[in-house]
């Protein structure tokens, strides 16, 4: 199922562990390092650290709109979170709410509360601490601890692993949000809003699945949002809206969180350029070295990959730019394929030009007239994700390790690399 999101390769040949991920959500802990945010007393923000156990960051800020009777628009976070894991993050309201610091929601801790001026946005965050277990590991625990120390030490060595869209960004049950979004691209409304409603799983439960075929065979939307179940939230909206405006399926489509119908786009993006770095696997090319025609990403003061500028590296500045990803002041890249592309140029370029022309896209297609906030420009993403602090320990029939990551980059890709098994599996 891996190859349905564009990844076909692994960096390591070495054999994994197995085992499970999020046996219970305890086992998958993510702590936010989040932009700092400056307290000042009577500042125009409310700002919270809230701790939350089995709750996706879009329907928690939903649920908390609803419970605080706010609008949903005057709530913001700086990165979404998945649903079962124990997560911290910082989340911002327009204004205080009076309840905010009694609210009592299931499996929900503000841990909290204070005021600020700074306006906290998408993307606004440093990193995320994880600390993980991967249980049922079926071999004995001197294997185990052989194959995590040879696999551990090949990752240390180049400084990270292949940067990878994890398949939380697909949709963990239903991996269908890059067909969301190339529908989408293509003008084909009617088809992305059927993808999204209909279009059962088997892992879904079987209520769920049932009335996904539903409305696939019928298209009749009152009847299916009379017996969708209420856990939908962001189905029952799509399905409202058609109640009340049929044929309107781009209006549906904002109907959802702003930043959920953004991710259908990049969703499609992002397995355009898991496609492009399996390939580059593929051909035995480095990651945390350059080739000529590759295009670096310099280290802001952060340390951070800068998306905004570009450096292409020709035989000319070759030693140079070699230097500068050597001593992590600088990232090898690849294409965020959007309305404004970059390509490299040399085999890198052969790649990411390949991988384009058999997806048949072209740059207007990430202009979206009828939706414009979600129009993509693109950009271009390191192909390296560096690993910081990675510590592990060998358990009976588990591992626990803890490990820092940098902005966009998933836990799950890392993880694949010592579990060698399918993430669909996770």
């Amino acid at each position: 199922m891996e190859e349905v999101l564009g990844i076909e390769a692994f960096l390591t040949n070495l054999p994994g562990i197995g085992g499970k991920l999020r046996i219970t959500p305890e086992d998958f802990v993510v702590e936010e390092i989040s932009v700092s945010l400056p307290v000042a007393d009577d500042g125009r923000y409310a700002a919270a650290r809230v701790r939350a156990r089995n709750w996706e960051t879009n329907r928690l800020v939903r649920h908390l709109a609803r419970t605080l009777r706010i609008s949903r628009k005057r709530i913001r976070f700086a990165g979404t979170k998945d649903k079962r894991a124990v997560t911290t993050q910082l989340v911002q309201f327009d204004d205080l709410p009076e309840s905010l610091e009694r609210l009592n929601i299931k499996d929900v801790e503000i841990l909290d509360v204070f005021r600020t001026d700074k306006r906290l946005e998408l993307g606004d965050l440093l990193g995320n601490l994880f600390r993980i277990e991967i249980g049922d590991i079926g071999m004995p625990k001197s294997d185990t601890l052989e194959r995590v120390s040879r696999i551990a030490d090949s990752i240390m060595e180049i400084g990270g692993f292949p940067n990878f869209f994890g398949v939380q960004r697909f949709g963990a049950l239903r991996p269908v949000t890059h067909v969301i979004g190339k529908k989408i691209c293509q003008g084909d409304f009617e088809g992305a809003v059927m993808s999204y409603i209909g279009n059962p799983f088997p892992t879904e439960a079987e209520d769920v699945q049932a009335a996904r075929r539903a409305v696939d065979s019928s298209r009749d939307f009152p009847e299916a949002l009379r017996t969708f179940p209420r856990h939908l939230s962001f189905e029952r909206a799509i399905l409202n809206h058609l109640v009340t405006n049929p044929d309107d399926f781009a209006g549906s489509i904002q109907s959802l969180p702003l930043n959920l119908q953004m991710m259908f786009v990049h969703a499609y993006q992002s397995y355009l350029f898991n496609r492009m770095l399996s390939e580059r696997l593929n051909r035995g090319l480095p990651l945390n070295e350059v080739i000529v025609g590759d295009v670096i990403l310099p280290a802001t003061q952060d340390g951070l990959p800068d998306r905004r500028k570009h450096i292409l590296v020709n035989e000319e500045n070759m030693a140079k730019a070699t230097r500068r990803v050597r001593e992590g002041k600088g990232f090898v890249s690849g294409i965020i394929f959007g309305a404004e592309p970059r390509f490299a140029s040399g085999e890198m370029g052969e790649i990411e030009e390949s991988v384009r022309e058999s997806e048949g896209v072209k740059p207007e297609d990430f202009l979206i007239p009828k939706i414009p906030r979600i129009s993509s420009k693109g950009l271009r993403r390191e192909i390296l994700g560096p690993l910081k602090d990675f510590e592990f320990q060998v358990m009976d029939e588990s591992v626990r390790m803890s490990f820092g990551l940098i902005p966009g980059c998933y836990a799950t890709s890392l993880l694949r690399e010592f579990m060698k098994v399918d993430m669909m599996d996770y």
